[in-house]
């Protein structure tokens, strides 16, 4: 059999951001000025595969872009980066994905608005089979369901795992859950989709319905929680500069990719990833500091000898460790 020419494909969005730096965020119906605008390229899928580009991963990214001047500048900024992007879809006359993001310059967090057109949408036909097959991983945010449960379910009859990012409840969205092994959603997502307000029975009851391989959430700014092996697994967050969040869970996603094709213990795949997430955090804009490998490895074994502290959630901290191995299963 032959090797497969990516170690992962993914598929889904890309966007051409506008960051407005502000010294605070304005009060409701307030005014403030801003100090800086940047545009800067970002999309949850195309950002994510930069990051396993960055790791030393061989990385193709399929999504769709609009000819107007965001697109240019997304289509752009991939250049270079070892991503391969003979995958993109150009959308004549159409405008690419946007989004403003106010940035506070105290904290790094941000206020996202964004509009995506729906001529920017992926269809199953627009899909080709054979790059799918022909990655040992395929990564997805499940924006466009259908698109999104056709590749999955062709990666998975090909035995091909498939790494879910997802942050907003999408109708129809089991039909990617059916076909997906790595599902690391956002912190509000399993509860929103299962209607479980604990967040540990909502991973359990996603792990079990969809007989998930990993089942785990991102905590922000305290780390992740992921279930795997009949146990829970916490990563308490790496406490870092923040200049911007911009783009943090992106890079995790692409970390994430990393770890499982490595063959990292779930463990240590988190660690690994919320470190990566950490550093992109450092820099201004969603791939403002995409790590590489040594970056990573460097902030791990810091922490590590105690040179850099971790952000720890003691409630999620002891409720992992009071989940005997095994009990997460039933």
């Amino acid at each position: 059999m032959n090797e497969p020419a990516f170690d992962v494909v993914g598929i889904g969005l890309n966007a051409t951001d506008t960051l407005l730096l502000v010294e605070e965020f304005p009060p409701y119906a307030g005014k403030v000025p801003f100090s800086r605008e940047i545009l800067s390229p970002g999309g949850q899928v195309a950002s994510a595969m930069v990051c396993c580009a960055r790791l030393g991963l061989r990385a193709k990214y399929i999504g769709s872009i609009g000819d107007d001047l965001r697109g240019q500048i997304q289509r752009e900024s991939l250049d270079g980066t070892g991503v391969d992007t003979s995958g993109l879809i150009v959308r004549s006359g159409c405008p690419n994905q946007t989004a403003y993001i106010l940035i506070d310059q105290r904290t790094g967090e941000r206020t996202v608005l964004w509009h995506r057109g729906d001529c920017l949408r992926l269809e199953p036909g627009d899909l080709q089979a054979e790059d799918i097959r022909n990655a040992r991983m395929l990564h997805l945010d499940g924006c466009d369901t259908e698109a999104a449960a056709h590749a999955a379910s062709i990666a998975r009859k090909a035995r091909i795992p498939v790494s879910v990012d997802v942050d907003t409840v999408y109708a129809g969205f089991e039909e990617v859950l059916k076909n997906t092994t790595h599902l690391v959603a956002s912190s509000i997502w399993p509860g929103r989709w299962t209607g479980e307000r604990n967040s540990f029975v909502a991973l359990q009851r996603l792990r079990r319905e969809y007989r998930l391989t990993v089942a785990a959430m991102t905590l922000g700014d305290y780390g992740s929680l992921a279930l795997a092996d009949g146990q829970f697994h916490y990563s308490p967050a790496f406490q870092v500069h923040c200049a911007d969040t911009t783009g943090a869970g992106d890079a995790y996603h692409g970390a994430f990719c990393y770890a499982m094709l490595r063959g990292m213990p779930i463990a240590e795949a988190l660690d690994f990833s919320n470190a990566a997430a950490a550093l992109n955090c450092t820099a201004i804009g969603a791939r403002g500091h995409i790590p590489a490998l040594a970056e990573v490895e460097s902030l791990m074994a810091r922490a590590a000898s105690g040179e850099v502290a971790r952000r720890i959630d003691v409630n999620i901290a002891e409720e992992a460790k009071s989940h005997p191995p095994g009990a997460a299963a039933r």
